[in-house]
């Protein structure tokens, strides 16, 4: 076909005329409509990414985490060792789909941490089209599976706009959930853009990551069947190994013992392993260990178990994990399909996360709120760990030797640990060497420009009628056959939270501005202008291991200036470091679905409404109104719920009673609970939560009336301050995923009588996160 491909969509063929009135006289005679195909000989593209992975932690790249699938497509393709991403999860996910910096699309941190500031306000400008709408313009069939985190916070509703969910930005097909993490046992998933419920349970064999690869398989079959001349674009972003940790516990039992030598031994081991495998060289040291870190041999007994038993199920989870990627792998390899298939497999969309704190901890958002879990109750629950009723991160020790051999971690935008993972390719079409080493400088944005490259395929200069901005990355195809090929991605900026680098044909000047297991803010604003600046030549210095500021301080002022050329650039200013006083909207500066309304009717029905979405019941007074149809038999059931397991709140009905149950973090659940089942006919069943105030955080008088009178009060004595969960909604007529009070079962808890409404109206009590964040932090230390 003789077409440009650079306007996209592609505009329709000119038809020829009609040369007769009667169509057997036709000359020439009219030919079927070819469909748009992309040029003879694109590859299929499979993406996978993994989240929350350390360089240091697959066995590919020479960690303990057993991961056979990784070492079988390395085996038969390439590593690259030195693959960077932008230290935090949606910036590397809309930079990895649009080959441009993570500020240059508007993505500078995570979709609830947006601002207003273009460079952090979390909506990708339309100018920036997504490697699924470049390869579905050009005839692949396209479809994503799993973790979908660049849509606006405040459009995941039944409301939208979809015009940023995976449907509306390329993909055909999607299958996954729309949220930073996700219960592996019990997901809030969307097909599309319809809420859906998995098939199965976890007494079933039910598990996230293998829903996600079944669906996948699914889909490339049909493609190969179907279409077998068309190649296709499968992108498979799991929610491992983010926290929650939850895998089946065979995988946990591989690892049992497997870490009781601690983090600082095995940094040692893994260090070793990798000179072997040649990902490092045999001169790297490993980086310093990171201030105010314990080692392990200052740990007691009861704390080095714990935290063994939490590094056991993250590598029992990532081997479960890559297992499935084997699993996709195998069916490409069945279908004739694998050899002809460009695989991309990024071990990590950043470093790994050190957000469980220095001991780990069994409910990440407790943590994240600043209450640690002890080291004996940890080993408490031994047992569970892995199952639905757990939410495990392992320590910051662990997130360290998960980074082996570079300094710091997830978040920290300046060191190796934060920005470097392990990525393999491949492609026995058109990579020659099985088994190479790749050592040239990449970055995630350069992704895209490979793919089209590999396909055959230009820039597109327009999309859907607007001007493209041009995409930032280099392509990588030129290293597939040549690895002694000169370095085309020179300089390349980094920065989140205001921690920062800049690197330049192998110089790299850094700072670090916060610590990432510091959740809560103290209160003290730290100026950019006092953050001290290291120096690095990573030429000779691959781990960052001496600081060369002092001796060249006239090179570190020409990377501190290229920086600021680089931040203009690319939307970086003005640096912005805070981190929970961000998931307020109000004081993020960003909108929400909600806004200042506050009454709000739902129907019976209305679900998967995530923080951003639903209104704000915390750190104020609020009354929650249900008008029901009781039937004869009675009714049971949820009226309303927010939250779940590890942390939440339900109004709802128990052997015909209203109640009300508030799940502080997992650790205490109180009730209030009528004594009288509410008899047959319509009703209004209400429940008002009087807020104590004095600041976040704080408990309230809980107040339960059926027709207008009580029967029932009691009293919260804490409540949740700044976020429920990432992975549980807000459900009329249900509580979805994890249950918020064990007074119900999960999933089939639904209101069985007519729930007509629900209404929620909030008090104009509402106390600021920032105001009380440091008070509330000091008084849980």
């Amino acid at each position: 076909m003789d077409f440009s491909r650079e306007r996209l969509p592609i505009p329709d063929p000119q038809p020829p005329t009609a040369t007769s009135l009667d169509a057997r006289d036709q000359s020439p005679a009219f030919q079927p409509r070819q469909p748009l195909r992309p040029p003879q000989g694109a590859p299929n593209v499979v993406v996978v990414l993994l989240d929350d992975m350390g360089f240091g932690a697959p066995s590919a790249f020479g960690g303990p985490c057993n991961m056979p699938t990784a070492e079988r497509l390395a085996g038969g393709g390439l590593r690259y060792n030195r693959f960077h991403v932008t230290a935090i999860c949606s910036p590397t996910r809309q930079a990895l789909l649009t080959g441009r910096n993570h500020h240059s699309v508007g993505m500078g941190v995570t979709t609830e941490m947006a601002s207003a500031a273009p460079g952090y306000c979390g909506v990708r400008p339309l100018s920036a089209a997504t490697i699924g709408q470049m390869l579905q313009g050009n005839g692949y069939n396209t479809a994503a599976f799993g973790k979908w985190h660049q849509t606006p916070a405040r459009d995941v509703s039944a409301a939208g706009p979809f015009d940023r969910w995976p449907t509306g930005e390329g993909f055909e097909k999607f299958y996954g959930f729309m949220c930073a993490e996700m219960n592996h046992w019990y997901p809030v998933l969307f097909d599309g853009t319809k809420p859906v419920e998995p098939t199965r349970k976890p007494e079933d064999g039910y598990h996230l990551s293998e829903d996600l690869v079944d669906n996948a398989i699914d889909w490339v079959r049909d493609q190969t069947s179907l279409k077998p001349d068309n190649p296709f674009f499968a992108y498979l972003p799991f929610g491992a190994t983010h926290a929650p940790y939850h895998v089946p516990q065979e995988y946990r039992e591989r690892y049992r013992g497997k870490f009781d030598h601690g983090w600082d031994r095995q940094r040692e081991i893994t260090l070793e392993r990798q000179k072997e495998l040649g990902v490092v060289p045999q001169d790297a040291e490993l980086a310093p260990w990171s201030e105010d870190v314990p080692h392990w041999d200052e740990l007691s007994a009861e704390e080095q178990r714990s935290a063994a038993s939490l590094m056991e199920l993250y590598a029992g989870f990532a081997e479960h994990t890559d297992d499935q990627v084997g699993r996709l792998v195998d069916a490409l390899d069945e279908l004739g399909e694998l050899d002809n298939t460009l695989f991309v497999y990024i071990l990590g969309d950043n470093g790994a996360s050190a957000e469980g704190g220095l001991g780990g901890t069994l409910n990440e958002h407790r943590f994240a709120s600043g209450i640690p879990d002890s080291a004996e109750y940890i080993n408490s629950q031994d047992a569970a760990l892995g199952d639905a009723t757990t939410h495990a991160h392992y320590p910051v020790g662990w997130a360290l030797a998960m980074n082996t051999p570079y300094q710091w971690t997830k978040q920290v935008a300046s060191h190796l640990g934060g920005i470097r993972d392990g990525m393999i390719v491949h492609w026995p079409d058109g990579i020659a060497e099985r088994g190479g080493l790749r050592d040239q400088f990449h970055h995630v944005i350069d992704v895209v420009p490979t793919i089209l490259e590999a396909a055959g395929l230009p820039h597109p200069t327009e999309v859907n009628g607007v001007a493209q901005q041009p995409v930032e990355g280099t392509s990588m195809l030129y290293s597939f056959n040549d690895a002694e090929a000169p370095d085309r991605h020179r300089v390349q900026y980094f920065e989140m939270v205001g921690n920062r680098g800049i690197y330049q044909d192998g110089w790299m000047a850094v700072t670090r501005h916060g610590t990432p297991w510091v959740m809560v803010q103290d209160g003290v604003r730290r100026s950019f202008d006092d953050d001290r600046w290291e120096l690095y030549d990573t030429n000779v210095d691959w781990t960052q291991s001496h600081d060369l500021a002092e001796e060249h301080p006239e090179k570190l002022r020409e990377l501190q200036q290229l920086f600021l050329v680089e931040a203009a650039k690319h939307n970086v200013l003005p640096l912005d470091d805070r981190m929970t006083e961000r998931e307020n909207p109000l004081e993020a500066g960003r909108l929400d679905l909600m806004g200042d309304r506050r009454s709000v009717t739902f129907h019976a029905g209305a679900k998967r409404l995530t923080e951003e979405t639903a209104p704000n019941v915390k750190n104020r007074s609020h009354t929650l109104t249900a008008l029901v149809e009781v039937p004869e038999a009675g009714a049971e059931g949820v009226l309303v719920a927010q939250g779940g397991r590890t942390g939440g709140w339900s109004f709802y009905l128990h052997d015909g009673k209203p109640c009300y149950a508030y799940n502080y973090f997992g650790s205490v659940v109180q009730h209030v609970r009528a004594r009288e089942a509410v008899g047959a006919g319509e009703h209004e069943i209400s429940v008002r939560f009087d807020y104590d105030g004095g600041g976040v955080g704080k408990g309230g008088a809980v107040t339960l009336r059926v027709d207008g009178t009580d029967v029932a009060s009691g009293r919260v004595d804490a409540t949740i301050p700044y976020y429920f969960a990432f992975d549980e909604t807000f459900d009329v007529g249900v509580d979805r995923a994890s249950p918020v009070t064990d007074d119900y079962v999960p999933v089939d808890n639904a209101f069985t009588g007519g729930l007509r409404r629900l209404r929620v109206d909030l008090d104009d009590d509402q106390w600021s996160d920032v105001e009380a964040a440091s008070a509330f932090r000091t008084a849980h230390e």
